[in-house]
This record gives structure tokens, sequence and C-alpha cells, in this order.
């Protein structure tokens, strides 16, 4: 079992923008930030349900392959679930595509939320390191993922829980938003770092403990 991490930056380390609406999920610059993530035939598979088999291949695909690999269960912040409303049921339609047990830490608990395709939301007001403890257990024996958003990933960051963290920085500027980086001084102190750039321009970087 591996605790795990891929996110998406700018190069100036934002993973956010601050335009989020219910009808721009992510922000203006969102498309921008995972184009070429988006474009993979992986990411059309899995998340759009396109079976015409269309998508980029190669380094960028490889590396959507492996975000799928082995996830038995997922943890993310209130704000990547989305608006602080109690009928919401997430960004991502009747089928998520998550397909395991997802973790949302908030303030607000409620009720747990069953959809389509095996994913069920849990709403928890717990530290990082309980719902993790929670998360293990649901996940069974596979790896857990922390989902986001970046001040999520940096709770678990900052209290040494992440055995992989994968970041694909994409050669944009955003200028604002939540940094990634803030605080994680000297991060790279008990990892192997490896770099790899795809022909679309995304630094794949990965911290592997």
């Amino acid at each position: 079992m591996v605790v795990r991490v891929d996110l998406m930056i700018s190069l100036d380390g934002f993973a956010t923008t601050t335009d989020q609406t219910p009808e721009s999920p992510f922000g203006e610059d969102w498309p921008r930030l995972v184009g070429a993530y988006a474009a993979t035939r992986t990411f059309r598979e899995r998340v759009l349900k396109d079976t015409t088999g269309e998508g980029t291949t190669g380094l960028d695909d490889d590396y959507a392959k492996e975000y799928f690999e082995n996830v038995g269960a997922e943890i993310m912040g209130a704000g990547m679930f989305g608006p602080d409303d109690p009928n919401w049921r997430g960004w991502w339609g009747d089928e998520p595509p998550f397909g395991c047990p997802v973790f949302v830490l908030t303030r607000k608990p409620r009720a747990s939320l069953e959809m389509a395709g095996g994913t069920t939301f849990h709403f928890l007001n717990a530290t990082p390191d309980d719902a993790l403890q929670q998360a293990v257990r649901a996940a069974n024996g596979k790896d857990v993922r922390i989902g986001g958003g970046p001040t999520v990933v940096r709770d678990y960051l900052k209290a040494g829980l992440v055995d992989r963290l994968h970041i694909a920085i994409t050669p944009i500027l955003l200028g604002r938003g939540i940094r990634l980086w803030d605080d994680l001084r000297g991060l790279e102190a008990g990892y192997t770092v490896k770099a790899e750039t795809s022909p679309s321009g995304t630094i794949h970087l990965t911290f592997q403990r």
C-alpha cells in the first residue's frame, strides 16, 4: 500500500485559480492547466467515457494510466468536492471516475453519498492522519491517493505521510490561486527525485520515498 499524490500545477506553483463558479468549477485557466492530461486517451476513456480510441499517447498518457491504477481509496478537501451546499453531489455527474470510497475532509459532515460505478463519498471532520487511517482500511491493501486540492496535499506532505508525489508542471503562469510549495522547504530530503519532460512541455516530477 502506497500513499500517493498526483497533482497538476503551473510553472509558478499554483494548483488552483481564484475564479471558481458552479458553471466553471475550477476557473477560466483550468483548461490550460490540465490540457495535456485531458487530451490523453486514458482521460478520454476513463473520465469522458469515450470509446473511440482517440486521444494522445506517450508520456502524458503513461502518467494518466498510473493515476488510475491500484487506487483503493481517495482523500480530498471540501473545496475540491464543490460548493458548500448540502444537496451538492460533486462535479463529476452520476458516475464519478473514482470507482472507490472517497473521503471528503469538511467542517460540515453530512450523510455518505453513494454514486454509480463504485464511488461513495464519505464526509469527515477529521485530522489528516485520522482520515488516512480510515482510507487505508477502506482501500483493503490498495493505494490511497490524496487527490487535492493543494492545501490538503500540503497538509499531508508537511505531516510526512506521502510515499509518492507526482507533480505535472504545465508550462503556463497563473499568478494567483493556491500554491503547492509554500512552507515545504527541504521537502526533497528523504525522497528520490526524477524529472521527465513530455512533448506537450509538461514536466513530470516524481518524489519517491
